[in-house]
């Protein structure tokens, strides 16, 4: 059942980017991301709520504090990053770019928390970074000149890097904590950034007019809902049904998922250098996750 949740997750999340494209069309990143975390924080909360849980749990301050610096930086400063490479390299190239979330997540588990790092993971981690370089030589969406193709794909890497730093730093105490009540006070954290960055920052009365009920909304209400709540949810369930590292590839079938809805619904382009892309992407995946590893030691 766990292999059907992870796969879910991953078509639920493509849909979630198509319509994340959309609404980035008329939606600045800032606001876009305020609006996906507010909504989300709030789903999150009803959740708890539903499961006899308070937002408050015994814990110690050092496990509020760090889930609440992994929402700020993988949660508002990644999502930020990310709705901005999205919105200049469009769908296709940002989902091979995303790819780089998981050897980026095992160097800095490796780096920071002690976990081994083996020659497979390494070739793997070496595949995908070739996929983001064929990426940066795919063709743009229409009207998307290479500078800004460079300049969004190079916003993605930063993205995956903040994402990864964020997981990795809330690792040691996702191990044992309840993951609905840890992912809310990651939403929260991030929150509490945003809110204030979005009031204060320049450009405040361009993200406000975005956050007013507009044409934007019937994008991305729907992926907010998609992506920021039931994805996660069926990602929880992938993790907690099935062995991680298998989980953890089902979901990466995303890429493939966005870059044909990204072909059929957004009109980008899907090439000979997509595909070449793609495939280099997903191999290293597997090889930096290596599920039949995962699978082997489980058994």
């Amino acid at each position: 059942m766990g292999e059907i949740y992870a796969l879910s997750c991953a078509l639920v999340w493509a849909f979630a980017v198509v319509f994340f494209r959309r609404s980035g069309e008329t939606m600045p990143p800032l606001a876009l991301n305020l609006f996906r975390v507010g909504i989300s924080s709030a789903l999150f909360m009803v959740t708890l709520l539903a499961g006899g849980q308070g937002l408050w749990h015994r814990a110690p301050l050092g496990d509020y504090l760090l889930l609440i610096g992994s929402g700020v930086i993988a949660i508002a400063l990644s999502d930020t990053l990310f709705h901005a490479a999205l919105n200049r390299v469009g769908a296709g190239i940002n989902a091979v770019v995303d790819t780089l979330y998981s050897p980026l997540t095992a160097l800095g588990a490796f780096a920071f928390l002690g976990e081994r790092l083996d020659g497979w993971q390494v070739a793997g981690m070496l595949l995908v970074i070739s996929s983001v370089v064929v990426a940066t030589r795919m063709a743009p969406p229409a009207g998307t000149s290479r500078r800004t193709l460079v300049s969004g794909v190079l916003l993605g890497v930063a993205s995956m890097v903040a994402l990864a730093a964020g997981v990795v730093m809330a690792k040691p105490v996702l191990a044992d904590a309840d993951v609905v009540w840890a992912t809310s006070m990651r939403q929260l954290g991030a929150l509490a950034v945003l809110a204030p960055a979005a009031l204060f920052l320049p450009g405040r009365r361009e993200r406000l007019r975005a956050l007013r009920p507009g044409a934007g909304w019937k994008y991305a209400i729907p992926g907010t809902i998609l992506g920021s709540y039931v994805a996660l949810m069926l990602w929880i369930a992938g993790m907690k049904y099935t062995a991680v590292g298998k989980a953890a590839v089902l979901n990466q079938t995303s890429t493939i998922y966005t870059l044909v809805l990204a072909s059929l619904l957004l009109g980008e382009k899907f090439t000979r250098r997509t595909a070449l892309a793609a495939a280099l992407a997903l191999a290293g995946v597997v090889l930096v996750l290596r599920p039949w590893a995962v699978s082997a030691s489980a058994g």
